[in-house]
């Protein structure tokens, strides 16, 4: 497999603005990712399609994920990391600007799917070079400053983003996107150091760590689990309208208040993983289960509303960075393709997620319902981990 260690020469002069460089990056993947779901009215009426078919194009996004992360790490394993960044932000400003300019169901479904395939190599790459930065005992901590992009752009970019598409038109938030990622091209290009790829890397080398037992445990833990967050937060801007009865303005409050819970987490997550990132897990897993099933019954109370999902989004940091670390050991020398499963793992969940709660909802059950949905992913997710931990023990760290 591929050897994943860097030579101390080819760290960073300035680390802080390397890893400020790659957050950004991961900012831009954000709030593409999670803005959709803030704007799936919007994008409902201008396709003509009702909301539970819109969502969709959420599933797009995330099959783009799943195909992109594993295809483009094993393929370009030999290329030098920060050019390979760039390429990815490269394609992630092509895919937003495809989805801007898009019209009609198709269109709209196709433009998601491109957008989604650099994300999960994004993060695989970005991770690995975060970790190669600082010493072995801060690793977690590197892994969730990459990470804390994605976690500030629920708290800025997904709420202003969304703002500015129902101000102006849904198209100009993946617009707005297309500027972030190439500001962020730059940043990586001034400040990220060369670090070369493996020369002897091949796509069999790099796809071998899908055999592990460890890999394919916490893999299936993430599309399970991870998949009762997004059963309810895919549409949390009718269950905004429709459940807690306020009015569509306030859905940018919601997605803000979601977004402080993902910032608070990814902190808290980074220690934990530094600490024991299989306790990480079990917990964040757990506290799912509960508070899904408390916002189930209280989601008609908009201060509970507003606690629960604020929960929702910490737990979901604490459980995603968790996830990728246990990953990252797992893949062994293949680590970069084990922080790009990671992401492919939860953006299944995030299809899955969002496919089970239109089922729900096209059956009459209601918007609150997704969050039962939610309840029964996590906890089976839970269990996957569980088994896993029996069956396939990890002891190998994270190295540079």
């Amino acid at each position: 497999m591929t050897s994943t260690r860097t030579e101390p020469t080819a760290r960073a002069r300035h680390v802080g603005l390397a890893l400020l460089a790659l957050a950004l990056g991961g900012f831009a993947i954000g709030t593409t990712e999670f803005v959709t779901m803030g704007l799936l009215p919007d994008v409902a009426e201008s396709i003509d399609r009702d909301i539970p078919t819109t969502g969709h194009i959420i599933s797009a996004y995330a099959l783009g994920v799943v195909v992109g992360a594993p295809l483009i790490v094993s393929l370009a394993a030999r290329m030098p990391k920060r050019a390979l960044l760039l390429w990815l932000l490269a394609g992630l400003g092509v895919g937003n600007a495809l989805t801007a300019v898009a019209s009609g169901y198709l269109p709209v479904l196709l433009a998601r799917f491109v957008a989604g395939l650099p994300h999960g190599a994004y993060f695989g790459v970005a991770s690995l070079v975060a970790a190669s930065l600082v010493p072995a005992g801060r690793r977690g901590r590197a892994v969730s400053m990459v990470m804390m992009g994605l976690s500030v752009a629920t708290v800025a970019g997904v709420p202003a983003s969304t703002w500015l598409g129902q101000a102006v038109s849904w198209r100009a938030a993946y617009a707005l996107v297309v500027v972030i990622a190439a500001v962020a091209a730059l940043l990586v290009l001034a400040f990220v150091p060369h670090l070369p790829g493996d020369p002897s890397a091949t796509i069999r080398s790099e796809l071998g760590a899908l055999r592990e037992p460890a890999v394919i445990a916490a893999f299936a833990t993430g599309v399970v689990g991870f998949g009762g967050i997004f059963a309810m937060y895919s549409y949390i801007a009718p269950i905004v309208t429709d459940v807690v009865d306020l009015p569509s303005s306030v859905i940018p409050v919601f997605l803000l208040v979601f977004g402080l819970g993902s910032v608070s987490g990814t902190w808290i997550a980074g220690r934990l993983a530094d600490w024991d990132n299989v306790r990480q897990v079990i917990g964040g897993l757990g506290a799912t289960v509960v508070v899904l099933l408390a916002f189930y019954e209280l989601a008609s109370f908009a201060p509970a509303a507003l606690l629960c999902v604020f929960l929702v989004g910490a737990l979901g940091s604490v459980v995603a960075i968790g996830l990728q670390i246990r990953l990252m050991s797992a893949a062994g020398d293949a680590q970069m393709l084990g922080a790009a499963l990671n992401h492919a793992s939860l953006n299944i969940a995030n299809g899955l997620g969002a496919w089970l709660g239109g089922l729900v909802i096209a059956a009459g059950a209601g918007y609150a319902a997704p969050a039962l949905v939610g309840v029964a992913l996590a906890a089976a997710g839970l269990v996957a981990f569980l088994v896993g931990l029996r069956v396939a023990p990890v002891r190998t760290p994270v190295h540079a």
